[in-house]
């Protein structure tokens, strides 16, 4: 799934495309990519995009009094179209001639015609604006690690209350939005934690260590273009990504670990893989996985 860096990349490539074009004409080729609107995408028609907003893995275009909420889930694509493509799902034309196609091979992606409410402490509602507000919908989804407004000593506090896995909580969109399993297996090899941690075993300076280590892996990530395993994730231009190249444990379960020469480990937890290095990241104060998932393979 597009994480923050992959989301990042498609806004700035976006920008210069959409930003200032007025919305001619649109289509929805398949229903379940437009989500709580029975018109569809006609709010935007004649509507012009004043700028592309991110926060976390959530996106935006803002149509002055409308805006489009754009989540790409496991494979959704905007690429500059005008060719066939069989899972081309929705479109936007642009009074420019350019139409803007919205891909998603696995149809777990959306758009969603959506209005605005204003930001509770009154800063910009993302990256790429400067208005203090976001979609109503995604109003409970946090500021991410790379937003100017970002409270990282309010979130440390946060998550230290918790009696909870660090992992489960760097993955809680609600605490800080744009990290997921990716980047939170590189942060924690980064600050030398186990995935499983408690974090009310943690000291505050260990959980901030963890998140300013999840900015930076996302930051170098960003420079690269994201990540980039397979055609699910492209640019705008259909160009990959490249982090790939940097990632030091994730997806690299049996391979040694670039610090200390061990093996990565791979474990299932919440439904999805973690990796880590069993030396660099030693079992210290967790939480034991459950007999079901013991028996994942």
């Amino acid at each position: 799934m597009p994480e923050l860096p992959e989301v990042e990349t498609i806004r700035i490539g976006l920008e210069p495309i959409v930003v200032g074009r007025t919305v001619t004409d649109l289509r929805v080729l398949n229903p379940r990519a437009v989500r709580r609107a029975s018109e569809g995408l006609e709010p935007l028609r004649g509507a012009t995009i004043d700028s592309v907003v991110r926060r976390g893995k959530y996106m935006w275009f803002d149509a002055g009094d409308i805006s489009m909420v754009a989540h790409l889930g496991m494979s959704g694509q905007f690429r500059v179209g005008g060719g066939q493509n069989p899972h081309l799902r929705a479109y936007l034309l642009l009074d420019d001639g350019v139409r803007l196609d919205f891909i998603d091979q696995r149809t777990f992606g959306h758009l969603m015609p959506d209005e605005f409410t204003k930001t509770p402490d009154g800063a910009p509602g993302g990256w790429g604006s400067t208005s203090p507000r976001v979609p109503r919908s995604i109003a409970h989804i946090g500021r991410d690690l790379l937003d100017p407004a970002f409270d990282i000593e309010t979130v440390v506090r946060t998550v230290k209350a918790k009696n909870t896995e660090i992992k489960r909580v760097l993955l809680d969109q609600s605490i800080a939005s744009g990290i997921g399993n990716i980047y939170a297996d590189e942060a924690l090899f980064l600050a030398r934690v186990h995935p499983r941690r408690l974090t009310n075993r943690m000291s505050l300076g260990k959980i901030r260590d963890v998140y300013l280590a999840a900015a930076d892996v996302m930051r170098r990530a960003v420079a690269v273009g994201g990540t980039s395993f397979d055609e699910l994730y492209v640019n705008v231009n259909g160009a990959s990504g490249y982090f790939e190249r940097s990632l030091n444990v994730y997806g690299r379960d049996g391979l040694p670990c670039v610090v200390c020469g061990a093996a990565i480990k791979r474990e299932i937890f919440m439904n999805r893989s973690s990796h880590f290095c069993p030396a660099c990241q030693r079992a210290r104060h967790v939480r034991p996985l459950t007999r079901r998932v013991q028996r994942v393979k």
